[in-house]
């Protein structure tokens, strides 16, 4: 069995290290499309619950304060026994998800005091992310006062074809579309607003921008790692294996 690892501490990723931001770490996911009886984010990665690594690599982000895992209750003590085996940096606390991705974020964002400026929302399902993710989304809104929020994304790399019916209607300009990922990092204020507003109005979004773009905010997308996978199916996870083996292989050190 792989002893479990640990991600070095990150220091000076970026000028401003400030902790002003919260991450709020969802990990409500059923898994259904692994094959599992049991959630996501207990599955084995490289020696530790998969969501594990997502905890990590926020707690190793300068700028993160706060870390709120939200989960299943069954997955809280499994998660919390890994947690205590690893030197964490901040504070860790634990939200019940909801049936919803919307209301799973929304929990735990009522765990994010109104004084923290910033909150980074995060899939637990992509632990590959790294700090430097976290650290460029909140520099981007620190510096556009405009922005409510900045998520990571890659632009697109496939040609898109819109499609009715299985057949080509057209084919839009590649160079306008971006892939999005997480960390989405929001202005909270902005975030708790945009979330009020779907409830009242009966929207319910899976992607956080949408919800902040429909209420009518300004999104940036800044340009991350295409290793940052969201593990959804067996490929996905033996991806992730083994880009975490490749990583320990050749060093943290290069990493930094």
């Amino acid at each position: 069995m792989i002893a479990p690892q640990t991600l070095p501490r990150r220091s000076g990723v970026v000028a401003d290290d400030a902790q002003d931001a919260a991450c709020v770490i969802v990990c409500g996911g059923q898994g259904s499309r692994l094959g599992l009886r049991q959630g996501k984010a207990l599955i084995p990665l490289f020696g530790q619950p998969l969501a594990i690594w997502s905890v990590q690599a926020a707690a190793a982000a300068p700028s993160i304060d706060l870390i709120v895992v939200v989960c299943k209750p069954a997955d809280e003590p499994t998660l919390v026994d890994a947690l205590s085996e690893l030197p964490m940096m901040g504070e860790v606390l634990f939200a019940k998800a909801g049936r919803t991705r919307q209301a799973s974020v929304a929990a735990g964002l009522s765990c994010v005091p109104a004084s923290m400026p910033y909150a980074c929302i995060h899939d637990g399902a992509r632990p590959l992310v790294e700090p430097e993710a976290f650290e460029e989304t909140l520099a981007a809104l620190r510096a556009d006062p405009s922005l409510s929020g900045a998520i990571a994304a890659w632009p697109a790399t496939d040609t898109l074809k819109v499609c009715e019916r299985g057949i080509v209607s057209y084919t839009p300009a590649r160079s306008r579309f971006w892939c999005a990922q997480t960390p989405q990092t929001f202005r909270t204020r902005h975030l708790r607003e945009a979330l009020a507003e779907a409830v009242a109005e009966g929207w319910d979004f899976t992607d956080d921008a949408s919800c902040v773009e429909r209420w009518g905010g300004k999104v940036a997308c800044i340009p991350s790692s295409h290793d940052n996978i969201k593990v959804t199916t067996p490929e996905d996870l033996a991806i992730a294996q083994a880009l975490l083996e490749a990583r320990f292989e050749r060093g943290w050190e290069e990493e930094l």
